[in-house]
């Protein structure tokens, strides 16, 4: 299922990353086929570093490489070789088992798509998470109702997907991914099914949640939407060919 990693370390030894950064990534590259013919590095030797309350982006076009980093950053794959560690932590070195959890604790996503269920109201999506989670009935209707509030959406609760338009489903998937207050919001492409105005709105509500201090990764191939967040990491090939100030003019 995940590549091959560099050579196991001494079971006494444990690597810990600087306490500075909230993740910090080594030297990573995601290799697939490797040795063959058909060989493909979507990550080539990246480094980079995030500290807490940071609003990253990660920009690039299609076949860049950003959204293998996004799973690798997101806790959903690890890298074919260097270290990724997250609140010190070298998650690159665990198994899946452990990745689940730490992503279920660390880590809030937001997708394109919604990923809503279509048969349950805006109240009942935001609570199946915290159901996995184990957290009991009344705790987490409270946590659910919160969020929605959260992202103004207290007068639909009750409303399914089917009843709200694009931008209030995707507050929805917000409200989801903020519930049970992870450290990490990470949003792949949030506003492309959206149009305009919906899109600054999502965004609006990605930049007051990071305000609150909640440490943002945004995912995008546009410009425009990399200019809204602090930092602008723009990937290449699988390779990293800038990490600057987004105040700073510039395009892919």
């Amino acid at each position: 299922m995940f590549g091959k990693k560099k050579a196991p370390q001494a079971a006494e030894e444990v690597q810990i990353g600087n306490p500075d950064f909230l993740i910090e990534v080594q030297q990573i590259s995601k290799i697939y086929h490797e040795g063959q013919e058909n060989e493909v590095r979507a990550l080539d030797d990246v480094s980079l570093t995030m500290k807490n309350g940071e609003f990253l982006c990660i920009l690039g076009q299609s076949g860049s490489g950003k959204s293998t980093l996004m799973n690798i950053l997101g806790c959903l794959d690890i890298p074919t070789y260097g270290t990724y560690f997250l609140n010190g932590q070298a998650v690159s070195d665990m198994k899946p088992s452990v990745l689940s959890g730490i992503r279920n604790r660390e880590i809030g996503f937001v997708f394109q798509g919604f990923n809503l269920i279509p048969a349950l109201t805006a109240l009942e999506n935001v609570e199946l998470p915290l159901i996995y989670r184990g957290i009991g009935r009344e705790e987490r209707r409270q946590m659910a109702t919160e969020a929605l509030v959260s992202v103004g959406l207290e007068n639909r609760m009750t409303h399914r997907p089917g009843e709200m338009s694009g931008g209030q489903q995707q507050r929805v998937a917000i409200a989801r991914a903020v519930a049970a207050h992870p450290p990490i919001i990470m949003a792949d492409e949030p506003t492309g099914n959206l149009d305009s105005a919906a899109g600054r709105e999502i965004m609006e509500q990605l930049k007051a949640l990071n305000e609150q201090g909640t440490s943002v990764i945004l995912i995008t191939h546009d410009i425009h939407l990399a200019q809204m967040a602090e930092r602008i990491v723009t990937l290449q090939d699988g390779r990293i060919i800038s990490d600057r100030p987004a105040s700073e003019e510039g395009s892919v």
